[in-house]
């Protein structure tokens, strides 16, 4: 709740934290947190970005601004993303900020959408409104927070990111498939929490199979569920699977996209997307573009060893979050069936990103490193 006599932080941390709040809410568009400070120092309102149609942060701020019964005029906006400038789902919020009249605005990161990227600032300066920018600091937190939105921008695909829980030498399940569990519940409460930041949740026919797994997010409050995707190449999934007992969307992509089973599955609510690949697989180039198209910014994978390799060695695989327990399995299931190599130089590369403590498990975010 915001206090205008006692400000809780810096208005640009107050902004970013905001933004969070959007999570789970704005898809596609991305999250973005507002703070309005009067001229004499008075925090006067914010907000941020509400669901897809709805007012954006800059707005939402204004609004709480009126509500409460102040004047905009002369304040600085403190906003995570460069307002927009074109008419999308809703009007720009940069012409909302002028005919407030509010005096200046400090922004934390550019928008890479190319109907933006600059505009917003050029017709905030066009109309006298001083623009500045906050810092090294605030723009890697907003773009970190909008990691999927600026690669849906800037490279034409989702952010995706693999999640694996396994053993310390390396196993996702006993040799007879027996997965559950072997982190702990502090570990599979946080992946839950990941899975609220996807777009759309990806897993295989064979984890269906094997887990019958709902694929949904449990344990975090959420406004909006992500998109289930099953890529399915023969429609082996069971009209009957736990998938259907979840209040979300089910996309199975699928090599065979005739017959009775997809009539099955799409009586049970599911789409059916055609994807045949070589080998009659499920082509997950024109899947992945596919969700892109769908303005699906992050893709979450909780799928098998197959997968998992197929989508690694195709190079989508931007980040992996894995979830490390302090335990030796010895033979069993492998993180992702990706064969053996004749030489290092060969190995799939990650770096490190950050390495925390999450119960008893150790959780790691790695990434691609840069080229």
């Amino acid at each position: 709740m915001l206090n205008a006599a006692r400000p809780p932080t810096d208005p640009m941390l107050h902004a970013l934290a905001l933004a969070e709040g959007a999570i789970g809410l704005s898809e596609p568009n991305p999250r973005v947190g507002c703070v309005l400070v009067a001229a004499d120092g008075r925090w006067i309102g914010e907000g941020h970005t509400q669901a897809a149609g709805s007012a954006h942060a800059e707005v939402m701020a204004l609004r709480d601004a009126q509500a409460r019964g102040h004047d905009p005029r002369g304040a600085t906006a403190y906003v995570t993303l460069e307002p927009c400038s074109h008419h999308g789902r809703t009007p720009p919020c940069c012409d909302a900020l002028v005919t407030a009249g509010v005096g200046r605005v400090v922004v934390a990161a550019g928008d890479p959408n190319p109907r933006v990227n600059g505009q917003g600032i050029a017709r905030l300066r066009a109309a006298g409104i001083v623009v500045e920018w906050a810092g090294d600091a605030a723009a890697d937190t907003s773009r970190e927070l909008n990691i999927g939105f600026f690669s849906r921008m800037q490279r034409g695909r989702p952010w995706v990111r693999m999640k694996i829980a396994a053993s310390l030498d390396g196993r996702t399940a006993l040799d007879n498939g027996t997965s559950q569990w072997i982190t702990g519940e502090a570990a599979r409460h946080d992946g839950h929490a990941w899975r609220r930041r996807a777009a759309a949740l990806l897993t295989g026919s064979g984890t269906v199979l094997a887990d019958d797994p709902r694929l949904d997010v449990r344990g975090h409050a959420i406004a909006r569920q992500p998109l289930r995707v099953v890529a399915d190449s023969r429609l082996a999934t069971p009209a009957d699977a736990r998938l259907f007992e979840a209040a979300a969307p089910l996309l199975i992509a699928t090599a065979q996209p005739d017959g009775e089973r997809a009539a099955a599955l799409r009586a049970r609510g599911a789409e059916i997307l055609p994807c045949p690949g070589a080998g009659g697989r499920v082509d997950l180039d024109v899947l992945l573009r596919e969700l892109a198209h769908r303005e699906m910014n992050e893709v979450h994978v909780e799928a098998g060893a197959r997968l998992n390799a197929a989508l690694l060695q195709a190079g989508w695989v931007d980040e992996l979050l894995v979830y490390q327990a302090p335990l030796l399995i010895g033979a069993g299931r492998g993180m992702a069936a990706l064969g053996p190599l004749t030489a290092l130089a060969d190995a799939q590369r990650f770096a490190f990103h950050r390495v925390d403590r999450v119960g008893g498990d150790l959780r790691l975010l790695l990434r691609r490193p840069a080229a």
